[in-house]
């Protein structure tokens, strides 16, 4: 053996709460282990369900390359001395691609497996596997029954300080196992015993200030700050470990595109994700069967591998059966090294045919490969007979996640899902319905004849109009009676705004109605418009207005068709106004700001990237008979128009998802969002999992604006939630995120245009417009979504949209008043520098101090150009200590990590108050509105100064960029014009009269909104 290569290592360290098998209440457990076609096995441990080993088993590895696509076998078995046999107490199956370097492997504990369905298996088994160049493979035959071991000289010095740091770990993990942070190893699901499996754990170094620091040469437990791999990626993390960098963002260093293995095989499409192996088996259609059995019934196509089985749909049985489906085995849970193939009839056991592959002669397809195409297979009966199995056509292939047939494939990690759950685990792209601003200016009506009750009382009528448009309903005032106005002529005057999406379906209901009592209206004339004959409008140009006859008989058809000689009348002003950008998110948190109107639209400037890697350490949402806590993980990802959802993971709390999905940019200064759901669809109870809502588990929010361009951003963002007990972290999402722009002037020129369309300025909207439309465009958004394949719920919409952010909230009050309490104090240090310089306090900068502000006085010309070059200096100077990382939710910033119990019990109040006592609730829900807009106002405020330190801060590189260019120009310009004519030319600018002034903000104005603020990082 050539000692030089990189041999495979894998440690044996222990188990725990085996299966007592010897008739004793006790086992005497070892250890085999089996990689290509070698097999070592460990020592004895007599009578111990908690065995310790601590010993090293090497076996040589023939292609790095290559071990990805292999699987090591590890199998405990109890000894029996009586007759020298074994009983079998648990296996474990690991992919090859979990195998780190030496110096990063990490102990994993792994849940040992069932060997066949009537197995009796329990009990964990803690095995760390790395890749080592410096072990020396040696034969060691140890006294206990002769056991054979592959044991390194290295691992025989250090045998005994692991056995003792072993020991200390293992009774921590069970004293403090509800304080770790545990991670899930994707494992096969045996179909006949769910109940009966736990889901593995990885043991992290998580946050335990209770634990002393111990010596480890072993690394038990020690990763790099990071996060254990799973069996599918390794996640190494920069992160600060311990409790101060719980709820901070990590950066870590995925193996994006493959890795350095598999350069020729990256894809350009999937560049920003891990590569994921799977093995794909198409079973097309078969032929030449009901010819050999005959009959009638239904042919259906089984496909086999170890203890997975994926089953086709049902075709009648004729003599061409055709199903056309695609079933995606994962490589790390590969159990056989055979795919077998059946076609059976209907129900029944035996097969009418069966054709197998042998997986070491599977061919491998990357795309941009065409599609593997299918071939005839001559199956076998039962006795083994090829001339009377009829044929099967099929196509078997190992790929991985960018294979066409990913997205639509059935996967073995779903085998335990039930055929209802099957649709709502699939990964889909979701596009919002457009939506449009519908304006109904309600003007005047005429003629209009009072109703049966209003006419009989003596009185003045109380009349106003109502317009409906869906389950929106508005309004106007009740008309004022006018000096050259009858009563029968009102006069309103009032625009109202709906919300309204393609394709129209909606109608606009216009009525006018009495006021004759207290909740008691009368109707006396109403008209139906569809809102597919409104007129659409682009610009401020007004619509036509139109006289409608009201229906005043619309309780009596017949008498309606015989009396049109007279009819009263509305005036009405009716348009779909498309140059308004319609409002479904929060302002601040908005991913899209383009008008309605596709013809408005400019072309887009850049392409963001986000690669949806996976998460970790996820917090238990549900119990499953006997596996305890579970999580059924997807994400949901939103910008612009594009809501894309990812598969969802079942069973796992470290989901891997690696998938990519890509967006045009038409704005830099936008936000994508990201959360984490639980799917209670999965559940085998249809109609429990109908009535649960999908749990959330967290959201990150990312500015693209803080992004630099064509950089690749790997983090980990901490998933965050806060409860009415406190802030929580449920785990981090692990991003890869790149925004790209091909031409730098057009991203740079979007900083000095209006953030809104030309609309929202000409004919601005007012607040209290644009909460109510904001809440009628999220109501709309979630119907049609919820109408989607699988639907993506109402509760998963509304937390996307931040539809609950204008709530009050002291914590969000007293976060806010912060924000203004720090900008504010960068003025307070500089007045006091001021006072210490007036004071001379500091004799040499008063000096120095006093000669400046003589030189400006008598040169008042180089006092711009000094302050310009010194902010630009400084810009440049701070260059060195920009950001590096993307914002994320800052627990201290939203004043989450001290807050009081009792106002986290107020925020998490019900509106309107559940308070007891009915004046105090009164006095409660006022004193919670107006302190909402007083919130709501000091965020405003901080946001503007935070603007202000924005403009040197490099958060927004493309922002401080050309503001320190302005700074030289500017520098220059004004060095180069006297001051005064500056400052003349200034005030004529600013006291112009309005006919030479534009309604649009002007480009400063317009920049400086662009610039990012802490709000992203808000919770």
């Amino acid at each position: 053996m050539n000692n030089a290569k990189e041999k495979l290592v894998v440690e044996v360290v222990g188990a725990h709460n085996l299966m007592p098998k010897d008739g004793e209440g006790s086992s005497s457990p070892f250890v085999e282990v089996e990689f290509e076609n070698h097999r070592e096995r460990s020592t004895v441990k007599y009578r111990d369900l908690n065995p310790v080993w601590n010993e090293k088993l090497v076996f040589p590895v023939n292609d790095v390359a290559d071990l990805p696509y292999r699987t090591i076998e590890v199998n405990v078995f109890n000894e029996k001395r009586s007759n020298n046999s074994r009983n079998f107490l648990g296996k474990v199956r690991v992919s090859g691609s979990s195998i780190a370097r030496e110096g990063e492997e990490i102990a994993q504990l792994y849940t040992l497996d069932k060997r066949s369905l009537f197995s009796h298996v329990r009990g964990e088994i803690t095995l760390k596997l790395y890749l080592s160049s410096r072990e020396e493979v040696k034969q060691v035959i140890n006294g206990n029954n002769g056991a054979g071991v592959m044991v390194s000289k290295k691992n025989k010095r250090l045998q005994q300080q692991q056995g003792t740091n072993l020991a200390v770990q293992q009774q921590l993990n069970q004293e403090n196992k509800l304080n770790f942070q545990n991670h899930n190893h994707p494992k096969p699901v045996e179909p006949g015993g769910p109940g009966d499996m736990m889901k593995p754990v990885v043991i992290t170094t998580g946050p335990n200030p209770t634990i002393p620091p111990v010596v480890n040469p072993a690394g038990l437990g020690v990763g790099r700050g990071g996060v254990g791999n799973g069996g599918v990626a390794v996640y190494s993390s920069t992160g600060a470990p311990g409790p101060a960098g719980e709820y901070s963002l990590k950066e870590t260093s995925p193996h994006l595109g493959g890795g350095p293995l598999n350069k020729d095989k990256t894809s350009s499409t999937y560049d920003l994700v891990e590569q994921m192996q799977y093995l794909y088996v198409r079973v097309v259609k078969a032929r030449d069967i009901s010819c050999v059995f005959g009959g009638g019934g239904e042919l259906v196509a089984e496909v086999k591998l170890g203890n997975y089985r994926g089953i086709t749909k049902r075709v009648s049985l004729t003599n061409n059966a055709e199903w056309d489906q695609v079933f995606a085995f994962s490589k790390d849970c590969i159990q056989s090294s055979v795919v077998e193939i059946f076609v059976k009839e209907g129900n029944k056991d035996d097969f009418l045919g069966r054709v197998w592959f042998d997986l070491n002669e599977v061919p491998k397809r990357v795309p941009p490969d065409s599609q593997l195409a299918p071939q005839w297979y001559r199956m076998e009966d039962k006795k083994g007979e090829k001339a009377k199995g009829g044929e099967v056509m099929v196509a078997i292939w190992f790929g991985t996640q960018a294979d066409e047939a990913f997205a639509e494939a059935w996967h073995s990690k779903a085998a335990n899902v039930h055929t209802e759950g099957l649709c709502s685990i699939k990964s889909k792209v979701y596009l919002s319905p457009k939506l449009w601003y519908l304006r109904v200016h309600v003007i005047e009506g005429q003629d209009v004849v009072m109703g049966e009750k209003g006419s009989s009382m003596m009185r003045y009528p109380e009349l106003f109009a109502k317009v409906q448009v869906g389950n929106q309903v508005l309004r106007t005032r009740i008309a004022s009676p006018l000096a050259n106005k009858s009563l029968s002529n009102p006069v309103w005057n009032e625009d109202l705004l709906f919300v309204v999406a393609e394709p129209f379906e909606d109608y606009v209901l216009v009525s006018v109605e009495d006021h004759i009592a207290p909740n008691r209206d009368e109707v006396v004339g109403r008209v139906v418009l569809p809102v597919t004959v409104i007129e659409r409008r682009l610009d401020e140009k007004p619509a036509t207005s139109r006289w409608f006859n009201l229906d005043i008989h619309f309780n009596n058809q017949n008498e309606s068709k015989a009396m049109m000689r007279f009819a009263s009348r509305i005036h009405l002003r009716a348009s779909l106004d498309g140059g308004y950008h319609v409002l479904d998110e929060a302002t601040m948190y908005s991913s899209d700001v383009r008008p309605t109107a596709k013809q408005l639209w400019k072309p887009h400037i850049g392409v963001l990237e986000v690669g949806v890697l996976g998460g970790t350490n996820l917090v238990p949402v549900k119990i499953k008979e006997g596996k305890g806590g579970s999580t059924d993980a997807y994400c949901v990802a939103k910008y612009g128009q594009k809501w894309v959802r990812t598969r969802t993971v079942v069973d796992s709390l470290s989901p891997k998802w690696n998938e990519q999905y890509t967006w045009e940019v038409f704005d830099p200064c936008t936000v994508i969002t990201i959360g984490v759901f639980d799917n209670a669809r999965v559940d085998k109870n249809t109609a429990v999992a109908a009535a649960t809502r999908d749990s959330r588990i967290g959201k990150v929010r990312i500015r693209l604006s803080t992004l630099e361009s064509d950089r690749v951003y790997t983090h980990a963002y901490p998933l965050l939630m806060l409860h009415p007990s406190g802030v929580k972290k449920t785990g981090e999402l692990h991003l890869a995120v790149r925004f790209s722009c091909a031409n730098m002037v057009n991203v740079l020129h979007k900083y000095s245009m209006p953030l809104l369309p030309k609309m929202h300025y000409v004919l601005p909207l007012s607040v209290n417009q644009l909460d109510g439309l904001r809440y009628q465009a999220m109501n709309v958004v979630a119907s049609r979504l919820g109408r989607a394949e699988p639907p993506l719920g109402r509760d998963v919409v509304e937390y996307m949209l931040d539809h609950d952010s204008h709530m009050w909230s002291m914590r969000k009050s007293k976060a806010n008043f912060f924000r203004l309490t720090n900008i504010l104090a960068w003025f307070v240090a500089v007045s006091r520098f001021l006072e210490s310089l007036r004071n001379w306090h500091k004799p040499v900068y008063s000096a120095l101090f006093m000669i400046v502000f003589m030189v400006f006085v008598l040169v008042p010309e180089l006092i711009m150009p000094c302050v310009l070059l010194t902010m630009a200096s400084v810009g440049l100077w701070r260059y060195r200590s920009r950001p590096r990382h993307p914002p994320h939710m800052d627990t201290r910033l939203s004043y989450a990590d001290v807050v009081h119990p009792d106002e986290l019990d107020e925020e998490f109040d019900s509106f309107p108050s559940s308070r007891s006592a009915e004046i105090v609730r009164i006095r409660y829900d006022r004193l919670r509105s107006v302190a909402g807009r007083i919130q709501s106002v000091v965020g405003d405020m901080a946001t503007q100064g935070e603007r202000f330190q924005a403009l040197l801060s490099w958060r927004d590189p493309r922002a401080t960029f050309l503001f320190v260019i302005i700074c030289f120009i500017a520098a220059c310009g004004f060095y180069l014009v006297p001051f005064k004519w500056v400052v003349a030319l200034w005030g004529l600018y600013v006291l112009r009269p309005p006919k030479f002034r534009n309604r649009l903000p002007s480009r400063a104005v317009s920049f400086f909104k662009r610039l990012p603020t802490n709000a992203d990082s808000m919770l």
